[in-house]
């Protein structure tokens, strides 16, 4: 008889290793076992055991200290004078690192979207300071932002006509900050592959109807380019905001939050409290605190995209 004409045998039902669910079931939950572990383990229990840690005293070795709200009211009162600083610090570099990194983004993308010879080794170049670590970047800066680094030698070319030399970057409190966000323009790459591929994603029949009613470079970029872009600012802006909020390593590297705390950062405040002076308690409690300041810029601007975010014609 031949194998196709042969009955079929049935096979033995396997029992699955949970009661109650079916041997689909339980194969689903295996697979998945690894990554829920790791999940379980290294994001979900370090996120509340940081909560409960907020609410002690601990310094990794020894007894905890139950103290409650302490912390979190010495934060909020404006008891603590270092944390106001690095939260003046870090609104300060939020409002002046988002919309320029937006700005020069949108202006390198509009450029690197043109059809000409060699575009693609252009978008390389542009690309590539986006791929340099952070600690290769903060050290390659310190030495342009010196007082005779690279860029106040070529600021000399305009200012010394005026007799006025430049800044002294990394050591002024002045200067300290404007020469941080200088840095950050360095790595736009990121934000502006996002809005290239933006531009190419326009309609090119937009621009032809927007020239036969009239418009000029300026009004098809108001009228055209900039709503069509929208979805891609808002995505950058979310993640420029949220990215901006948790800067860290340049201030590390370059100026330890100085000078006189003119470069502290939260995330700076909270890892010489958690790993300098071991109050684990007090730097989770920071960490809470930017979870929060974070979480309601975010909201806030989710529920400002109504009314500018566009889809496809159809509001965000």
């Amino acid at each position: 008889m031949a194998i196709a004409d042969q009955p079929d045998v049935p096979r033995a039902r396997r029992r699955p290793l949970i009661p109650g669910w079916t041997w689909r079931e339980t194969q689903g939950f295996l697979f998945i076992l690894p990554w829920l572990f790791g999940f379980v383990v290294f994001i979900a229990g370090p996120f509340f055991f940081s909560f409960f840690v907020s609410l002690t005293e601990w310094s990794f070795i020894g007894d905890i200290k139950w103290l409650g709200l302490d912390h979190y009211v010495r934060l909020l009162s404006a008891n603590d004078p270092r944390f106001v600083q690095a939260v003046y610090n870090t609104t300060y570099y939020v409002a002046f690192h988002v919309p320029g990194v937006l700005l020069i983004s949108f202006i390198i993308a509009g450029l690197l979207n043109q059809k000409v010879r060699g575009i693609a080794i252009y978008r390389t170049c542009f690309y590539l300071p986006s791929i340099t670590t952070g600690v290769a970047t903060a050290v390659l800066w310190f030495w342009v932002l010196q007082p005779n680094g690279l860029l106040n030698n070529f600021l000399d070319i305009f200012l010394e006509p005026l007799g006025v030399s430049g800044p002294n970057w990394l050591g002024s409190t002045s200067w300290a900050m404007p020469g941080l966000i200088i840095m950050s323009f360095w790595t736009v790459g990121t934000t502006m592959i996002i809005f290239l591929a933006g531009f190419q994603g326009i309609p090119q029949h937009l621009y032809e109807a927007a020239e036969i009613d009239g418009a000029g470079w300026w009004g098809k970029v108001r009228n055209v380019t900039i709503p069509m872009m929208t979805p891609q600012i808002f995505l950058t802006s979310v993640i420029g905001v949220i990215g901006s909020f948790q800067v860290f390593t340049a201030a590390l590297i370059i100026t330890d939050g100085g000078p006189a705390d003119a470069t502290l950062f939260i995330l700076l405040l909270l890892y010489q409290m958690g790993f300098r002076a071991f109050n684990m308690g007090y730097a989770s409690a920071i960490a809470w605190v930017l979870f929060l300041i974070i979480l309601f810029f975010t909201i806030v601007q989710f529920i400002s995209a109504r009314r500018w975010v566009y889809y496809e014609g159809v509001r965000a």
